[in-house]
C-alpha cells in the first residue's frame, strides 16, 4: 500500500468515528448543548478534557519548539502543566459549586453586574479568537501535508469539517467525539517515539532512550550528549542551555500557567460532570491522561533534531531525501543555496558574521515564486522564494517548528502505517480543540451576551441558532488569521491566547472566590486594565500600532517578550482591582454570603451543589 493509501484510511476510519459518535450524541436541550446533560463520568470527562487540551500547539509545535530550542521550549511544557495543577486547586471545584456554566456567567452574578458580564463576553471572545487562529493554522499545516497542497487551502478544507461537527452536537457531541480523538492521539503520538527509540538509541521506552545512549556509528555515546555536540558544531547553543533571559523564561511559563487556569474553554469541561468529588477525580484523570503525550513531547523533538541535521546537513539537494521536497512543496520548508554548492548547510547563530542571526531569508515565512506545477525552479531544483536573501551568515535551511512531529517518522523511516496514524493523530488534535473553542465562543455570544444582556426572551432554538452563527463567524475570523499568520509557529501564537487569559479571567476569578471585599467597580477595572495592557502590548511588537510603528526586541518592558507580558498584565489587574475595591462601596451582603456558600466544606465530599443553579 502507498503511503498516501494509508494517510486516508486510517483518516477516514476515525472521522466515520468521530461523525457516528456526533450524530448518535446529538444534543436534544440547551442543557446538553452546553455541558452535555451534567451526567458525564470522570474518567470519560478526563480523556475528553486530555483531548481538548491536546490542541496542535500542544501536539503538532510544542515539539517542534523543543526541537529547535531544547531547553527553552521547556516553558510550554512547565507553564501548561502546572496551569492544570493551579486549575484543578484553586478554580474548577468552586466554580463548579457556584453552578455556573460558563465564566462570564460566574463574572456577571459574583460581581452582581451586566458591565462585568461584557466585559467577561468580550474577554473570552478575545481569548478564543486568538487560540482558534492558531488550531486553524494547526488545521492547515496538516491537511497541506496530506493532500500536497498550499497551507491556506488546507485551512479552508479543515474549518468546513470543524464547522459541521461542532455545530452539529454541542457540548455532548464534542465529549462523547474526544474520547475517541484522545485515544487516536495517545496512539499517534507515541508509537513513533517508540520506533524511533527503538533506531536511534536501542531502547523502546522513548524517555529511557532520551537519558540514555545513541547507538552510531563510533560507538553508543549518551544522547543528550550528543545533541549538544551536534547543535554547538554547527553554530547553535546547546540544546540543554537556554538562550532566553530568567525573566523572560520566568513571565512567559507563569503566563502559561495562568492562563491555562482562567482557559474558559477547558473551565467549561468540568461542568460535564456530576457534582464537586466528581470534578476532583476527573481532574486527576486528565492530568494523567495529558502525561502520557506532555511526557513524550521531549523525546519526540530531540530525535526529530538529530535526525534532521543527519538527514540534510552537508547533503546535496539532489540526493535529499523524498519527504525534504515534499515539506518543500507544501511550503513548510525551504533550502536557498548560498553559496551555489548544490549542498544544504544548516548553521546557527554563531557561525554568522554578527553571532545574532541566522536568519536565511527576511519574513516569518518563506513567500514562494508561483504556486504547485507553475512554481518556480532553481538550478538545482529547488523552490525559490521572492523575500529577500540574508547573506551575513551562512544558515541556508529554513523550516518551521510545527512541521516537525510530522517529519519526525519520514526521518526515522518508520512504517508507513505509523506515519498513517500520526496524520489521523495530528489532525484529532487540531479539530478537538477547535471544536471545544468555537462551542465556548458561540456559548459566549448566544447565551452570556444574547440571552442574559440583549435579549432575555430568547427561546432555546434561537439561542442555539445565534451559537451557530457565532462559530460561523468566529471560524471566518479565525482562518484569515491562520493563513496570515501573527507569529512563526502555532504554540507562539497560542501562547498569546494564554496572556490575554492570564491578565483577565484568572485573577477575576482568583479574587472573586476568595476575596469578599473585591467589588464590582475593583473586578470590571481590573480586567480592562489587564487585557487592555496585554493586547496592546502584543499588537505592538507583533504588528505595530497606527502612529507608533513596530517595536523592537531592545524596546521590550524589563526585557520581557510578548509571550511573557500577560503576567505583567495580571499583576496589574490584581493592583487595579485592589485598589480601586479599596476606595468604592463594599460589596452587598448577599454577595458575600455567596461567596462563604463556595466554600462549605461539604460540597468537598461529593453531595448535591448548593449553590445558585441554572439547571
Amino acid at each position: 500500500m502507498s503511503q498516501n493509501a494509508w494517510n486516508f484510511l486510517f483518516i477516514g476510519l476515525s472521522f466515520a468515528a468521530y461523525i457516528f459518535i456526533a450524530i448518535r450524541s446529538r444534543a436534544g436541550s440547551t442543557k446538553e448543548y452546553y455541558t452535555a446533560g451534567g451526567g458525564v463520568s470522570p474518567i470519560t470527562n478526563g480523556m475528553a478534557t486530555a483531548a481538548d487540551w491536546m490542541s496542535a500547539a500542544t501536539f503538532i509545535s510544542m515539539a517542534g519548539s523543543l526541537s529547535i530550542s531544547g531547553y527553552d521550549g521547556s516553558r510550554f511544557l512547565m507553564g501548561w502543566t502546572g496551569g492544570f495543577v493551579l486549575l484543578t486547586v484553586l478554580m474548577v471545584p468552586f466554580l463548579r459549586k457556584f453552578g455556573k456554566a460558563t465564566v462570564p456567567d460566574f463574572v456577571g452574578d459574583r460581581y452582581y453586574s451586566q458591565t462585568a458580564r461584557l466585559v467577561a463576553v468580550v474577554c473570552a471572545i478575545f481569548i478564543c479568537l486568538t487560540y482558534i487562529m492558531g488550531q486553524m493554522r494547526g488545521v492547515g499545516i496538516v491537511f497541506a501535508q496530506l493532500f500536497g497542497i498550499e497551507i491556506w487551502l488546507g485551512v479552508i478544507i479543515g474549518a468546513a469539517i470543524v464547522f459541521f461537527y461542532a455545530g452539529l452536537g454541542g457540548m455532548k457531541g464534542i465529549t462523547y467525539t474526544q474520547v475517541a480523538q484522545y485515544t487516536v492521539m495517545a496512539f499517534a503520538y507515541t508509537l513513533p517515539a517508540i520506533f524511533i527509540a527503538m533506531t536511534l538509541t536501542g531502547n523502546i521506552i522513548p524517555q529511557l532512550g532520551f537519558i540514555g545512549d545513541y547507538q552510531g556509528a563510533d560507538g553508543p555515546v549518551p544522547f543528550l550528549e550528543k545533541l549538544n555536540n551536534i547543535n554547538t558544531d554547527l553554530g547553535f547553543a546547546k540544546y540543554t542551555d537556554g538562550s532566553l533571559s530568567t525573566i523572560d523564561m520566568f513571565c512567559i511559563t507563569a503566563a502559561l500557567m495562568c492562563g491555562t487556569a482562567g482557559l474558559p474553554h477547558v473551565i467549561v469541561r468540568f461542568f460535564t460532570v456530576k457534582d464537586v468529588k466528581a470534578v476532583r477525580k476527573s481532574a486527576y484523570w486528565t492530568l494523567s491522561f495529558i502525561a502520557v503525550i506532555y511526557l513524550t513531547a521531549p523525546t519526540v523533538g530531540s530525535f526529530a533534531r538529530v535526525n534532521l541535521i543527519e538527514n540534510l546537513h552537508d547533503t546535496s539537494y539532489a540526493e535529499a531525501p523524498q519527504w525534504m521536497k515534499d515539506f518543500e512543496s507544501t511550503g513548510q520548508l525551504a533550502w536557498i543555496d548560498k553559496n551555489d554548492d548544490g549542498k544544504i548547510q544548516y548553521f546557527g547563530k554563531g557561525k554568522s558574521e554578527s553571532k545574532k542571526d541566522d536568519d536565511v531569508f527576511i519574513g516569518k515565512v518563506p513567500a514562494f515564486k508561483g504556486l504547485g506545477d507553475s512554481a518556480e525552479r532553481g538550478s538545482h531544483g529547488q523552490r525559490l522564494v521572492e523575500n529577500e536573501i540574508v547573506t551575513n551568515n551562512p544558515n541556508e535551511l529554513w523550516f518551521g517548528a510545527d512541521m516537525m512531529v510530522m517529519a519526525s517518522p519520514y526521518m526515522g523511516n518508520t512504517p508507513k502505517w505509523v506515519i498513517g496514524l500520526l496524520m489521523a493523530g495530528c489532525i484529532a488534535a487540531a479539530l478537538s480543540t477547535a471544536a471545544g473553542l468555537l462551542l465556548v465562543l458561540s456559548t459566549a455570544v448566544s447565551h452570556d451576551l444574547m440571552k442574559k444582556i440583549i435579549k432575555p426572551e430568547l427561546s432555546d432554538k434561537e439561542e442555539i441558532k445565534w451559537a451557530r452563527i457565532a462559530s460561523f463567524g468566529a471560524l471566518v475570523v479565525g482562518c484569515f488569521f491562520a493563513i496570515n499568520p501573527p507569529s512563526s509557529f502555532v504554540a507562539k501564537t497560542v501562547a498569546f491566547a494564554f496572556g490575554l487569559a492570564a491578565s483577565s479571567f484568572f485573577p477575576t476569578l482568583l479574587m472573586g472566590i476568595f476575596f469578599k471585599r473585591i467589588n464590582k467597580h475593583g473586578g470590571i477595572s481590573g480586567m480592562i486594565c489587564g487585557i487592555s495592557f496585554t493586547f496592546l502590548y502584543i499588537t505592538y511588537f507583533q504588528f505595530g500600532l497606527p502612529g507608533l510603528g513596530k517595536g523592537t526586541e531592545d524596546q521590550y518592558l524589563f526585557g520581557i517578550s510578548p509571550e511573557g507580558i500577560g503576567t505583567i498584565g495580571m499583576l496589574l489587574n490584581f493592583a487595579v482591582a485592589f485598589a480601586v475595591s479599596h476606595f468604592t462601596p463594599p460589596t452587598p451582603k448577599d454577595i458575600r454570603d455567596l461567596v462563604d456558600n463556595i466554600h462549605d466544606p461539604r460540597a468537598a465530599l461529593g453531595q448535591a451543589d448548593t449553590g445558585p443553579s441554572h439547571h
